[in-house]
């Protein structure tokens, strides 16, 4: 038998009043964050904003959205929103959120958190001072076959975890050659902070949450630079902007509990692999492996262990619905009412200090490819 697993959180049975959202973006993350919202009761958005006018008209036009702002600052400097969701360049996602957090509105951010790790303390910060929520797309965590894995691993059946291997991997896939992802100014890096952030946080979210202390890593952008790995599609109008991030990366991170990781991440390589996703548990007593090949929906996980001295192997049947997006959108939902006439601090835990953890690694990632030798990654003051 096939078992789905519930990736929404649960609505509240009382009644809540309608939370009023406003939307930054019109791309592919802007959409989807407009239409998580748009599909979910008890949030309405009430305005978009985005620079292609076309585009603008048409998703305001389809979705119902009454109010259209072409600049993001018309839209947070709105009095009557509760939410702003952020869905534009990495680059943007600090000037916003701290302009939305200043003016006492709940915060939704696509990954990562900022470019930097210093910018992400900003908008934590941010939250903490402000008592609002800050909430980042870590969507693929959702996922149904990472929450049965999430639930299996909770007694621990597969003992100590000393080591894993997370990776996201593509054959040829940098997206938008010459375009601002391939801009380190615009996107703070390449596939380790587009693809290899999201594998870092189910890693992370599966052992519990260890502390990385220290990255050695390595990183190459011998296809990029050359024009190649775009998947055959042609190079951007915005060609005259550079190709200075990697299209492939290699770390070994090391946790204060004395466990490791090894952490991958490519765009594009010389491999037979397309798309392909991966993280793996060695444990003291068992092991488990979710592969999620081409974007698979089922036969995602295997369980590795012992009966009665015999290896054995199993693989639980879990089917993968879609709509993780709109997954962690009902659970930010969710909280932001659950906070609702308590008392204050309202919000404490949900002011984004987990993503800045990933946004520190990614930084210290960086740093050790760049000077050649491990680093330590910078923790937060106490």
């Amino acid at each position: 038998m096939t078992t789905t697993i519930p990736t929404t959180a649960p609505t509240t049975t009382t009644e809540t009043r309608e939370l009023r959202v406003g939307v930054v973006g019109l791309g592919f993350a802007g959409s989807t964050h407009l239409d998580a919202f748009t599909a979910l009761p008890g949030a309405r958005v009430v305005a978009l904003a985005g620079q292609e006018p076309a585009r603008l008209q048409e998703l305001g036009t389809s979705r119902g959205v009454e109010h259209l702002y072409a600049d993001w600052q018309d839209l947070v400097a709105r009095d009557d929103l509760d939410v702003v969701s952020i869905g534009v360049p990495n680059s943007l996602h600090h000037p916003i959120a701290m302009a939305a957090l200043e003016s006492g509105k709940h915060v939704f951010c696509e990954k990562p958190l900022a470019v930097t790790g210093d910018l992400a303390a900003e908008m934590v910060r941010a939250a903490e001072e402000n008592d609002l929520v800050l909430e980042v797309a870590y969507n693929h965590r959702r996922r149904a076959d990472v929450a049965f894995l999430h639930d299996y691993l909770r007694d621990s059946p597969i003992g100590e975890i000393y080591h894993a291997r997370a990776s996201w991997l593509r054959r040829s896939g940098i997206p938008g050659l010459g375009s601002w992802f391939t801009d380190r100014q615009a996107a703070g890096g390449g596939p380790l902070i587009d693809l290899g952030s999201h594998v870092l946080d189910i890693a992370l979210h599966l052992m519990g949450e260890p502390r990385v202390v220290t990255a050695s890593a390595v990183a190459y952008g011998e296809l990029g630079r050359a024009g190649r790995g775009g998947g055959g599609k042609p190079v951007s109008a915005l060609s005259d902007r550079p190709f200075d991030v990697e299209d492939f990366s290699s770390a070994l991170l090391r946790f204060d509990d004395g466990s490791s990781l090894q952490l991958q991440a490519s765009w594009a390589s010389y491999s037979k692999v397309h798309e392909d996703i991966e993280v793996e548990l060695l444990g003291a007593t068992g092991g488990a492996r979710l592969h999620v090949d081409d974007y698979s929906t089922d036969g995602t996980l295997t369980l590795y262990s012992d009966v009665n001295g015999a290896p054995t192997v199993s693989k639980p049947a879990v089917h993968v619905p879609s709509g993780h997006h709109q997954s962690v959108i009902a659970e930010f939902l969710a909280t932001i009412r659950a906070g609702e006439g308590a008392s204050a601090p309202r919000y404490a835990g949900h002011h984004g200090s987990y993503a800045l953890h990933r946004s520190r690694v990614v930084d210290a990632i960086y740093e050790s490819a760049a000077i050649g030798r491990e680093v330590e990654v910078q923790g937060e003051a106490r």
